[in-house]
């Protein structure tokens, strides 16, 4: 027999910026991945791999542009 079960969740909103800032963050920095690992296999037929998506997202945080995401 399967269940399932059904949760709802209301943030303060204090909760909700947060949420929406973290969310927004996740978004950017699966957007950087995914470009970048497109221009690498369009230019050089290389396959990026988990390994070199985190350094890259270890050299993004150090960036002033995107400093916001190590916080």
């Amino acid at each position: 027999m399967k269940r399932a079960f059904k949760y709802r969740f209301y943030p303060t909103d204090a909760q909700a910026a947060e949420l929406s800032r973290t969310f927004g963050c996740v978004r950017k920095v699966y957007n950087l991945a995914l470009a970048a690992r497109t221009e690498a296999w369009a230019l050089r037929q290389e396959r990026v791999n988990y390994n070199a998506t985190s350094a890259m997202l270890t050299a993004w945080k150090k960036t002033e542009e995107l400093a916001y995401l190590g916080e």
